[in-house]
């Protein structure tokens, strides 16, 4: 594999992609992973509460009840641009729910999905554009078109899957070893 921009170089062999995945025992479903709960039951949701907490300026609401956040100002750190308007970023899981479900968590508990899919560790304010782009890639698939945070994605995406016990296919693997040593230089 190659990572253009990046000071090391690596191959995948085709043995390397040949490892295939174990199959799901369930299709994913969205549905079956709660999130954007209330879980201090204060009326604002796990991303009102990322948009709360990752403003750089105090933010606005949509009313009195400080529910809904209607603008703010946050920098994407997957693009670099910065936006005002909350409809205009979405909050992105580094390790997206599908490929969390097909590298071992379609056999979770509904409380582990929850867990996982309102984890702020896993979460991020990004570019809604760049958000879409990535949908449920894994990094030898997708990465932020902002150079500059290759090595915090990529330390993020391993420590999270780390934390819940994921698989890392070998690709995925020879990524993060590339964006690692990379970043260490």
């Amino acid at each position: 594999m190659v990572i253009s921009g990046c000071a090391v170089e690596k191959r995948v062999t085709p043995q390397q992609e040949s490892i295939t995945a174990p199959a799901p025992v369930s299709p994913y479903n969205r549905k079956d992973w709660p999130h954007w709960i209330d879980a201090d039951g204060d009326c604002q949701n796990t991303r009102q509460e990322m948009l709360i907490a990752f403003s750089r300026v105090p933010v606005k609401f949509k009313d009195a009840r400080h529910c809904t956040v209607v603008s703010g100002e946050w920098f994407g750190v997957y693009t670099g641009k910065t936006f005002t308007k909350a409809s205009d970023v979405d909050v992105d899981h580094i390790v997206p729910l599908a490929h969390a479900h097909r590298h071992g968590a379609d056999k979770w508990t509904r409380d582990q999905r929850r867990a996982f899919a309102n984890d702020f560790e896993n979460l991020v304010v990004v570019d809604d554009a760049a958000n879409q782009s990535k949908s449920d890639q894994a990094p030898h698939e997708w990465l932020p078109p902002r150079k500059d945070y290759w090595c915090e994605y990529g330390r993020r995406w391993s420590r999270i899957k780390e934390k819940y016990r994921l698989w890392f296919s070998s690709r995925e693997r020879e990524t993060l070893g590339v964006l690692a040593e990379t970043c260490w230089r």
